[in-house]
């Protein structure tokens, strides 16, 4: 069994922590002994500002079960409030040794009627939310390693099934989860001189996100296990933010219910060389070939 104390004094910064995976994500960490930075702007599904104070709940729940969390309220997609976000853990708790980037949300449209500003948000939100706090905070992390100071970091970004194999009506998120997917790629092999490993996830769960999606999915009280809980998610992150995973890094991982998948992402496959450039008519049965030898892809959600 794992101890539950795992993550005893480490501290962790969980974005879009007030609501569900992200809340779940806080909630274990601070069962498992952790100091919880819990950021969560508060706005609607679709990103719009509301006069919610979700992180603030999270906290209460974390100090009235005995742990220690504070609520952080900056924009992950805004450089300062990203920088501001990172050092208030690093002032509060005198330093930082997990970053889990999840905060989002969704302006789902097919591409045909999707807007500038529903691509701009989304992108931005996921995109640039993740990279602000990984660069903030491996700003922290490098100076420590170069202070000779030992670092035992950890990343877990959060990519999708929709960055994955793709997902019908949801371009933008999808190419923002993509691209996730190569930020924690090369993340991985630069931060790994000062200490910190960087893996993804790719979870399925209800939330206010996927609520329609997954209604029917939900188990009745008497019949035990909710596949679809968010809950399901965590136990992962928390290991992956552990001082046991240190040689995981580079990772993309599917988490569903009480399924865990090590995802393959692209790879290198079937080749022809010519050794010489190719006429645009040759290559008709050249990449019939090359399909013909290769694995076939992953449907696409939705289609």
């Amino acid at each position: 069994m794992t101890d539950p104390a795992i993550c005893a004094n480490r501290t962790v910064i969980v974005t879009g922590a007030g609501r569900g995976i992200g809340r779940a994500h806080a909630l274990a960490f601070a069962a498992a002994g952790a100091n919880v930075v819990v950021n969560d702007i508060g706005t609607a599904l679709d990103g719009a500002q509301t006069t919610e104070t979700p992180a603030q709940q999270v906290v209460d729940e974390i100090v009235a079960a005995g742990g220690q969390a504070v609520a952080n309220y900056d924009d992950v997609a805004d450089w300062e409030g990203a920088r501001r976000l990172v050092h208030q853990a690093i002032d509060t708790f005198g330093g930082l040794d997990v970053l889990v980037n999840n905060a989002g949300f969704v302006r789902d449209r097919m591409l045909v009627n999707l807007g500038e500003d529903e691509w701009d948000a989304v992108i931005r939100v996921h995109l640039k939310g993740h990279f602000a706090t990984m660069r903030h905070a491996a700003e922290y992390w490098r100076a420590e390693s170069k202070a000779g100071r030992p670092v035992d970091a950890r990343v877990i970004n959060t990519s999708s099934g929709a960055g994955l194999q793709g997902s019908v009506g949801q371009g933008n998120y999808g190419a923002a989860k993509a691209g996730i997917a190569g930020l924690t790629l090369t993340a991985s092999a630069e931060f790994a001189r000062y200490g910190v490993t960087v893996n993804a996830i790719a979870p399925a769960a209800r939330t206010r996100m996927t609520e329609t999606v997954f209604a029917d999915t939900m188990a009745a009280p008497d019949e035990g296990f909710d596949v679809m809980a968010p809950e399901n998610i965590s136990p992962l992150v928390v290991w992956l933010g552990s001082a046991e995973s240190a040689g995981v890094t580079g990772r993309m991982f599917e988490v569903e219910g009480g399924k865990v998948a090590l995802a393959q992402g692209w790879l290198h496959g079937a080749t022809v060389d010519r050794g010489a450039r190719w006429d645009p008519a040759e290559l008709g049965p050249v990449v019939k070939e090359l399909i013909a030898n290769g694995v076939a892809p992953e449907p696409v959600y939705g289609a």
